[in-house]
């Protein structure tokens, strides 16, 4: 029997311990953009991957040992190491080389094509559908993106390298996300981000003489800096993901992280002092208003409409459980 998860208080309800997760997902993940800032200058994109894992991988492990997660199901396998080693591993390693190759504004256009690849991996492959709410809300959000990568872009260079570079980003994401939806059918998520962590920390253990040799020259914030983005938008932000996927589609969870680049101009105005343009502020509110779009639910006399079928009640929608949103 597969393992399930809750959903919500109530049919129709908000999962209020899945919101917050998805919450909490997203503003870590939208602050490791601006702690990276500070380290990349001095670790390479494999070292800072391997010091990223590294300090991830320490946090979980103890909190699985000290809670007796245990080890996963066999069922639940190919999905860790699939998801360890694209998204932990092969995502990180790109998306930093990457973000070498071309200026900021251009990797956060090519990145933000994942969460749609979520979406129509997650229709296709996890039969979720493709519910209308959510396929408009990331069209908004997608155009915010692009809003914002052409007002940071700035007339920087962008080589074939660093395109196809954070287009793999992308792609290894995406799929990643996928496997790891089918691993958390069989695995607690703090099960499935612990492994899934060390398997990406095995991928990225060719760097770990690169990153021991740059942490000996690089300032102690730097070093700082990874230990941070290892603790908290890796071990805590991808557990927390973890947890809001569990109880709801992979799709709506891409979009979700669609909030993250309107979260990244405010950290990046009041830690970094940029101030953001009217346009980037324009992008910003239009990815948040392309989440609140695709979170949003059906009426309650529209989405629960039940026809009898051979004396048993059915819903006539079929993409019903793909409308449970995370909040």
């Amino acid at each position: 029997m597969k393992r399930r998860f809750g959903r919500g208080p109530a049919a129709g309800g908000v999962d209020v311990p899945a919101l917050v997760a998805a919450s909490v997902t997203v503003v870590l993940w939208a602050s490791a953009f601006v702690s990276i800032r500070s380290s990349a200058e001095y670790f390479g994109p494999g070292a800072l991957a391997f010091g990223r894992l590294l300090a991830a991988a320490v946090v979980l492990s103890v909190v699985l040992l000290v809670r007796r997660g245990g080890i996963p199901p066999r069922k639940a396998w190919p999905g860790i190491v699939g998801c360890g080693v694209l998204w932990f591993g092969a995502y990180m390693i790109a998306l930093n080389w990457g973000e070498h190759e071309v200026d900021a504004g251009t990797a956060a256009m090519l990145v933000n094509v994942g969460p749609i690849l979520i979406a129509l991996l997650g229709g296709w492959l996890l039969r979720e559908g493709f519910p209308p709410r959510l396929m408009a809300g990331m069209s908004v959000s997608f155009a915010g993106a692009v809003v914002v990568g052409l007002s940071m872009t700035g007339g920087g260079a962008a080589t074939l390298l660093g395109v196809l570079l954070c287009l793999l980003a992308a792609v290894t994401y995406a799929v990643g996300v996928v496997l790891q939806k089918t691993a958390l059918r069989h695995a607690s998520p703090l099960q499935v981000t612990t492994f899934g962590c060390l398997v990406g920390l095995l991928v990225c253990l060719p760097f770990s003489g690169q990153f021991v040799s740059q942490m000996t020259q690089a300032p102690v914030s730097a070093t700082l800096n990874v230990v941070y983005l290892g603790v908290f938008p890796t071990a805590i932000a991808f557990s927390t993901w973890a947890f809001a996927l569990s109880r709801t589609t992979a799709g709506k969870m891409g979009a979700t992280t669609y909030a993250a680049p309107g979260l990244v101009v405010v950290m990046s105005w009041v830690f970094l002092g940029e101030v953001p343009g009217w346009l980037t502020l324009l992008g910003g509110l239009l990815c948040l208003a392309g989440v609140a779009v695709s979170r949003s639910r059906r009426r309650a006399g529209a989405a629960s409409t039940v026809v009898a079928s051979g004396g048993q009640a059915r819903s006539t929608s079929g993409v019903a459980g793909a409308e449970e949103s995370v909040g």
